[in-house]
């Protein structure tokens, strides 16, 4: 991958040295990204631009030096020492190591508003994308920026830095350009509630240099979750574990984490589960092992050294099952495809069914009446479903989104009317479905959403202020359902019609990009790293879309009238072409 740094004003600022090591990219028209199974879904490996920052120079006026220490701010070696030359006092600005970032797409040249003799103020302008917290979580945030930077002149005459604004004084302002080469996006792993499941919690995971990855890697997880998921999953490491001595090292392909003794109060196997998720991103590591205070230690039963892959029925995206895909055929019946052809499996729903889900037991499917005005159920017993009503509307108004199953066999949708929203839960098979008294997006139109596999988390389309808009928020079943705290995922996408899991770290959505007027099928990290288009070539009216692991995306389309199922021609690979010529719509693959 080629990385281009553009800097603005100041025309030598000094050289770029290429090293190996990786990046991140945040959404934005930014570098495509895999489309393969979520471990490699990140791309942590990738080539890493490493930029040597230049020193303040005597002859430069206030609008150099702010562009000067905005450059020089984006290298993290030896903890931002050249950047603090620009200030009046080095000790006024010391960021974190894993500092919060505004990101931007792009940045004006200063502009000096005001200079004196000794005194100037400096602007700058841009358009943010989004937002890295502390923690490294990203949230989609465009708009326009615009910050001002004091300066004054020091006894010996020289400019320098003296005032900054908010997001500088805390944290870094970034271009995505700075991100892409000094960041990576990573997946840590916790456990739901169930405790068996892991749930990957994507990183922005600033870097120095490619030998120490790892280290920052595992520190990055026993520092637990960030705040948005932390309610809601579970750390197997003891509080207070910490990287002892060099932390990991890596020799031959086998890495070697060593904790602190608190490590030995907590559960060897699931540490064990978090690490090998954790670690098997970096494609230098084959084995690893464990040890705590220096002693290697391994749970009962498993060698000293573990394999990366290891600990696969703990994987986000549950034990592979059967992924038959089911459609609408093209006599209205649920209809299983097989072999690109609809083979009824109900044929009680002809014309009464539309956008299927399929329960994860196979007994039963749920699904919209054809207004998407009612929540229809039946139970798949001897090719019937037995169709009936499980929710009606609230108001003249109201729709519902395609209902979604989750793990545990919990039926969830939600009702819109107008720009309000309630969100729905049917438990277990039986029960009435009740409102979910904590739903993060009541002052919302909700035009889609879907449960991960995991459970934990829920991807959705959120009308925000006339732009359908891609965001992802979290499950808490401690104390009562709260389904709250949604972010937005792409600043790129404000037309998205359709979304489904495609894994436990990528959606497959249906959209629009920013002023574009096709709607695409496009592949979207929910890290928020950069999205990427997926195949190529006509695909009609595009309606809705259906993915699993491993599995060919599909996509039901219409044209010329005609509804009809489109696959790639060959979908392992990422732009093979759309082919449409399956007689059937709505394709769902079961929870």
């Amino acid at each position: 991958m080629t990385v281009t740094l553009t800097w603005r004003n100041v025309t030598a600022l000094g050289a770029v040295a290429m090293l190996l090591l990786g990046c991140a990219s945040v959404p934005s028209g930014g570098r495509v990204v895999s489309g393969k199974r979520a471990e490699g879904a990140e791309q942590v490996d990738d080539p890493y631009v490493r930029l040597i920052p230049v020193r303040p120079r005597p002859e430069w006026g206030p609008g150099q030096i702010v562009s000067g220490f905005l450059s020089a701010s984006a290298s993290f070696d030896d903890d931002h020492t050249v950047a603090r030359e620009y200030m009046s006092w080095p000790g006024m600005w010391r960021p974190a190591p894993r500092p919060a970032v505004t990101v931007m797409q792009d940045r004006q040249d200063p502009d000096v508003v005001r200079e004196n003799a000794t005194s100037a103020t400096v602007r700058v302008r841009g358009r943010q994308l989004g937002t890295i917290d502390a923690g490294g979580q990203y949230t989609a945030d465009p708009k326009i920026v615009e910050v001002t930077f004091q300066l004054a002149k020091t006894a010996h005459g020289l400019w320098r830095l003296t005032g900054l604004p908010g997001e500088v004084q805390n944290g870094l302002l970034l271009t995505k350009g700075d991100v892409d080469r000094a960041f990576r996006t990573v997946n840590l792993f916790f456990f739901a509630p169930d405790r068996r499941t892991l749930v990957p919690n994507g990183i922005f995971l600033p870097l120095v240099n490619r030998r120490d990855l790892p280290a920052h890697l595992v520190g990055a997880l026993l520092d637990g979750p960030t705040s948005w998921l932390d309610p809601a999953v579970k750390s197997a490491f003891p509080r207070g574990t910490r990287l002892r001595g060099r932390g990991v090292t890596v020799s031959k392909d086998v890495a070697t984490v060593d904790l602190t003794g608190e490590a030995r109060g907590g559960s060897l196997e699931r540490m064990s589960a978090q690490l090998g998720w954790t670690l098997r991103q970096l494609s230098e590591i084959k084995e690893w092992r464990l040890q705590i205070d220096g002693e290697t230690v391994a749970p009962e039963g498993v060698s000293s050294t573990q394999p990366v892959r290891s600990w696969q029925v703990n994987d986000p995206d549950g034990i592979s099952a059967d992924q038959t895909a089911y459609v609408i055929g093209a006599a209205g019946h649920l209809s299983q495809l097989l072999q690109d052809q609809p083979q009824p499996v109900a044929t009680g729903t002809g014309g009464r069914l539309v956008r299927p889900a399929v329960a994860p037991d196979h007994v039963e499917v749920a699904g919209l009446a054809p207004k998407g005005d009612q929540v229809l159920v039946g139970d798949l017993v001897a090719g019937a479903a037995n169709i009936r009503t499980l929710l009606r509307p609230s108001g003249e108004d109201s729709r519902f989104t395609p209902p979604s199953w989750d793990r545990d066999g919990r039926l969830w949708t939600v009702e819109s009317s107008g720009d309000k929203s309630w969100l729905w839960v049917r438990a277990r098979r039986g029960q009435a479905p009740v409102r979910v008294a904590h739903w993060g997006l009541g002052g919302r139109q909700v035009l889609a959403f879907r449960v991960s596999r995991d459970g934990v988390r829920a991807a959705a389309i959120v009308n925000v202020d006339g732009r359908a808009q891609v965001q992802i928020g979290r499950i808490v079943h401690e104390g009562g359902t709260d389904v709250g705290s949604f972010l937005p995922v792409s600043s790129e996408l404000g037309g998205a019609i359709d979304l489904a899991w495609r894994d436990y770290g990528t959606l497959a959505v249906l959209g629009r990009k920013n002023f574009d007027s096709q709607v695409l099928a496009y592949l979207v990290p929910v890290s928020g790293s950069a999205i990427s288009t997926l195949g190529g070539g006509a695909l009609g009216l595009p309606q809705s879309i259906a993915a699993a692991p491993d599995e060919p995306v599909l996509i039901g389309t219409r044209s010329s009238h005609k509804k009809q199922v489109c696959r790639q021609r060959t979908p392992r690979e990422q732009f093979s072409e759309w082919v449409c010529n399956i007689p059937a719509a709505d394709p769902a693959y079961p929870r």
